[in-house]
């Protein structure tokens, strides 16, 4: 597995992945940072996003935060970097 570091945008108008935050991966999301919605959405955009399942995607840092560290499989981690050059 690889980790992959994130920034979330939660309660964003124009969800979707990829763009960069420092050295993160942008993921907004249309929910709000209310009882861990916005994390499942994090999570489900980036499973969509690298073409993984859902359980493939773990959040295994920053759980209260928007900058977070996201757990991801080895096989996809080539196109997390790809996604982080897009605008």
């Amino acid at each position: 597995m690889a980790i992959v570091a994130v920034w979330a945008k939660p309660g964003s108008r124009r969800p979707g992945v990829g763009g960069r935050h420092g050295d993160a991966l942008v993921v907004a999301v249309a929910a709000r940072a209310v009882d861990g919605r916005a994390n499942v959405a994090v999570v489900a955009a980036l499973a969509e996003a690298l073409e993984v399942p859902k359980r493939d995607v773990r959040i295994v840092g920053g759980h209260t935060g928007r900058a977070k560290r996201v757990e991801v499989p080895d096989r996809v981690a080539g196109r997390a970097a790809q996604l982080l050059g897009s605008a």
